[in-house]
């Protein structure tokens, strides 16, 4: 099978994306605002890619189960190990807080809830693990579904699903859905299955191979088309902020377009090999978010966190120093990649 390295490629941008998405504020500050909303691709992508990879390899071979099995284990496996690092780390903060750390705690392990924490991977510091734990629920379901042959009327369902959940954020202005949803069911399982149906349809997918101009601007039409789509809904109609919209989809499927029908995209390029690591870099950066935060709020400046000079340092801050542990640890227990 040859390898995409355009899959790296532009898993590299996706968790600048994320990181930004994390060190950037919210706020009404319209730069921050179209740059939070231009960045919504990222988990979406990782959805997709992940999907895509796994559909690769359970199509053609013989052993699904086996396959299946070790696949699901390794992505437990990641976030069981991450989860515990940052509850520890949390107790460890509660523990050095100076207040009244025994009601603190008793608090803080009231979230810890087995529906939390096993599936919507709430309750500690670590929120991005939430795509972790997603993504083995939405495996899990596309496998079922595959062993079946129904892959087309999970695509259909998953579909149907990822739109209500747009109802649980910036379109319950609408109508509202009082549920999460963001979570393997409205979110991930759409992503995931997508990025399968375009493994088992890759001669139908080749088919629509345009020249690379063609795919940047569809690319940047639907970036924009994404972030005119949150400024209407939250700037114009007051709604909540939401983190994806109906233009997400168009924008993930041209941009996995142009990820299948380019894959020498990236070769030999560092910026593929650190994209190679982005789940690492994931995993990591928010507890460098916490501490590059504390670093600074030690020295009086956290009142720059609204400038643009600081958080363009922030996040360059935090991704170079994500990438250099991840990098380490990677040294000290060498490893395949997750994503490969």
């Amino acid at each position: 099978m040859e390898r995409n390295y355009a899959i790296d490629f532009i898993k590299f941008f996706a968790i600048v994306a994320v990181v930004i998405i994390h060190t950037f504020p919210n706020d009404d500050k319209i730069g921050f605002f179209l740059l939070d909303n231009f960045s919504r691709f990222a988990v979406p992508y990782f959805f997709v890619a992940s999907g895509y990879l796994f559909g690769l390899k359970v199509i053609n071979t013989s052993q699904l189960a086996g396959y299946f099995k070790r696949y699901v284990i390794k992505i437990l496996k990641i976030y069981v190990c991450w989860l515990l690092f940052y509850i520890g780390y949390d107790v460890l903060r509660i523990s050095l807080s100076g207040g009244n750390v025994k009601h603190e705690l008793s608090k803080y392990l009231e979230v810890l809830t087995p529906l939390n924490l096993f599936y919507y991977g709430h309750g500690t510091s670590g929120y991005q693990l939430w795509f972790v734990i997603s993504l083995a629920w939405s495996i899990s379901v596309v496998y079922l579904f595959f062993r079946f042959k129904k892959i087309t009327l999970l695509l259909i369902l998953s579909l149907c699903l990822n739109i209500a959940g747009l109802f649980g954020q910036s379109y319950s202005i609408f109508y509202e859905v009082s549920l999460v949803t963001r979570d393997a069911l409205f979110i991930g399982l759409f992503y995931t299955t997508l990025g399968f149906w375009f493994a088992s349809r890759m001669p139908l997918i080749q088919s629509f191979r345009f020249e690379k101009g063609t795919y940047l601007s569809l690319i940047g039409f639907f970036l924009i088309l994404q972030a005119t789509e949150g400024y209407l809904l939250t700037k114009g109609l007051s709604a909540k902020h939401g983190e994806y919209f109906l233009s997400t989809i168009l924008l993930t499927v041209s941009l996995f377009f142009f990820t299948c029908n380019n894959p020498k995209l990236g070769k030999g390029v560092w910026v593929t090999k650190i994209g190679g690591n982005a789940l690492g870099i994931y995993a990591v950066h928010v507890l460098l978010i916490d501490m590059v935060d504390i670093l600074f709020n030690s020295f009086g400046l956290g009142h720059f966190s609204h400038h643009l000079i600081w958080n363009l340092l922030d996040a360059t801050l935090v991704f170079t120093l994500s990438y250099i542990i991840y990098y380490f640890l990677q040294k000290i227990k060498p490893r395949q990649p997750f994503w490969r």
